[in-house]
């Protein structure tokens, strides 16, 4: 199980304050008996802070919770892996209660069925005994007890299955195989948005329909298995162009269709849908658009058993964060003056992106200090048009990587427009593939003129810029960080990504979190990283007279562990 720790956050509700070491352990319906819902897939209605997700109430820790937003009809769904049989349901709520909620269970996260309700619910502890079965248990809330939203330390479910597995699914049947649709886009907005997207295993590519004729309702996306196939469940990662209402139809020929499956209360991201099915040819028919847009999906997936599956291509091994080893770094132990080492890093140009002021120059802004650091300086300088110069450098040339801990100990700058990183940026911008689709993983961001804040974020084509998904967090006495050196680290694998400061977990994206609340996880490829300090851009505007000029970066080292 991932490590994860609660923070305070700056503007945390006067809820969470009041819950501050009011820890209490759940009773659950047998101390040997595990949850069927521990560590099981959770989607919500909304989440308050980056560290308050959904993921927090089925882990099994009485110190992380769940927690909405402020608004009415919040909801918490789990998904238990296969249909079971469920008996007990435990609450451990936090101050911010809910006083009105259901518990609904379904076999497929469609059709609801309530096995309780309440309108007097009075918080805390609350250990309910239903009579249901489902594959899905699902929370709504209906009241909320006070001003701020709802949060749950922990949703525990109890049934006589214990922790029954899931159940078998097959393998992936539709990797590469022949897909067909309504219609494609192909323009500046999505440029050969064509089916074979839906089905290629690349979450950055994706199919849509083409506006040429209007958007209307009716549309289809389907693929052929290249022989028949029991079809136990199909997988659709959504983009925000989702269907509201759809139909899943199978077919032998791909002329005759039956449907298997309806949705009428279709939510996007990613929908996993159960089935038990025969055919050849499977095609999700799109009723109902969600919005003004079309119909776009970012993956279609397929799994049972027959069919003719094409291999996908294997993922390295996740790593032991318990057992890892060395196998790349670099100390920055050379003399006084020498630049950045040729055999480690390429040096980077970079582009005037960001509205940044810099250029970056190919020498004299980054070189050692002798003194076991290495130095990205920052000065006031006029070059080509420019008032600024600085540095940046990456391993694209030497060193590309998926997996494992990365970690580099830093001293960053304190001042107006400062903008010192530790980052990382997904191998295929190197083939041409353009940002956001590559992925960009921030182990480390600081803006200089808000010295007690540092940032760890992720960007990818449903979430970037602004809207990236990470979160801010400061040192636990609240001192500047710019005051001396601290490790950053990102521990990376199949799962999710774990972002640190100085050993203290700060920040964890949760891959079927993400997948499920935000969009399509694409880390799951090689990675390069970049060490850069830049000046001013649109996040902290542009240095004042305050700014010390020269500043520094200094890097310690930086370590790759697998």
């Amino acid at each position: 199980m991932r490590r994860h720790l609660r923070l305070l956050a700056a503007g945390a509700t006067a809820a969470s304050l009041l819950a501050l070491g009011a820890f209490t352990q759940v009773t659950t319906a047998s101390a040997a008996e595990e949850p069927l819902s521990q560590g099981r897939a959770v989607t919500t209605s909304s989440a308050e802070f980056t560290w308050s997700t959904g993921a927090n109430a089925v882990d099994g820790d009485p110190g992380t919770r769940w927690s909405s937003t402020s608004a009415d009809d919040q909801w918490i769904r789990v998904d238990l892996g296969s249909v079971q049989s469920i008996d007990q349901v435990v609450l451990d709520w936090e101050t911010a209660y809910a006083s009105g909620y259901r518990i609904e269970v379904s076999d497929d996260g469609a059709g609801w069925s309530t096995i309780h309700s309440t309108t007097t619910s009075t918080g805390g502890d609350e250990n309910i005994d239903v009579d249901g079965s489902g594959r899905y248990l699902r929370l709504w809330v209906t009241e909320r007890a006070t001003q701020w939203g709802v949060s749950l330390w922990e949703l525990q479910v109890f049934g006589p299955g214990g922790d029954t597995p899931p159940t078998d699914t097959g393998s992936l049947l539709s990797f590469n195989k022949a897909g067909s649709a309504s219609s494609s886009q192909n323009d500046g907005t999505c440029w050969l948005c064509t089916p074979d997207k839906a089905f290629d295993l690349d979450p950055a590519s994706r199919w849509a329909v083409s506006p040429d004729t209007g958007w209307v309702d009716d549309g289809w996306i389907a693929v052929d298995l290249g022989a028949t196939a029991h079809i136990s469940s199909v997988v659709l990662q959504w983009d925000p162009a989702f269907a509201a209402a759809f139909d899943i139809e199978v077919s032998a020929d791909g002329a005759a269709w039956q449907t298997v499956h309806s949705v009428t209360d279709g939510t996007g991201f990613k929908q996993t849908i159960p089935l038990d099915a025969d055919g050849r040819h499977v095609r999700v028919h799109l009723r109902d658009r969600s919005g003004p847009y079309g119909y776009s999906l970012w993956e279609f997936q397929v799994y049972g058993t027959g069919g003719a599956p094409t291999a996908p291509p294997a993922e390295p091994a996740d790593p032991d964060f318990e057992d890892l080893d060395l196998v790349w770094n670099d100390e920055f132990d050379g003399p006084a003056g020498a630049p950045a080492d040729a055999a480690r890093w390429t040096i980077d140009p970079g582009l005037p992106q960001n509205n940044e002021q810099q250029v970056y120059t190919p020498s004299g802004n980054g070189f050692h200090d002798g003194q076991g650091s290495f130095v990205l300086e920052a000065r006031q300088e006029e070059r080509e048009g420019r008032q600024y110069t600085s540095h940046r450098m990456n391993t694209s040339g030497t060193f590309n990587t998926q997996y494992g801990r990365f970690e580099a100990r830093v001293k960053v700058p304190e001042g107006r427009g400062l903008w010192p990183a530790f980052w990382m940026m997904g191998s295929d911008f190197l083939e041409g593939r353009p940002w956001p689709y590559n992925g960009e993983i921030d182990i480390m961001e600081f803006i200089g003129q808000d010295p007690t804040n540092a940032h760890s974020t992720l960007h990818a084509p449903a979430y970037n810029g602004a809207g990236g998904h990470g979160g801010s967090y400061t040192l636990p006495d609240g001192w500047k960080i710019s005051d001396g050196f601290h490790t950053w680290a990102a521990e990376w694998d199949s799962e999710g990504i774990q972002f640190s400061l100085d050993g203290r977990d700060v920040f964890y994206a949760d891959k079927d979190e993400v997948e499920s609340t935000r969009g399509p996880w694409v880390y799951d490829h090689d990675f390069y990283m970049i060490l850069n300090l830049a000046v001013g851009g649109d996040w902290p505007g542009p240095p004042d007279a305050s700014t010390p000029f020269p500043s520094r970066m200094l890097v310690d080292y930086v370590r790759v562990y697998q």
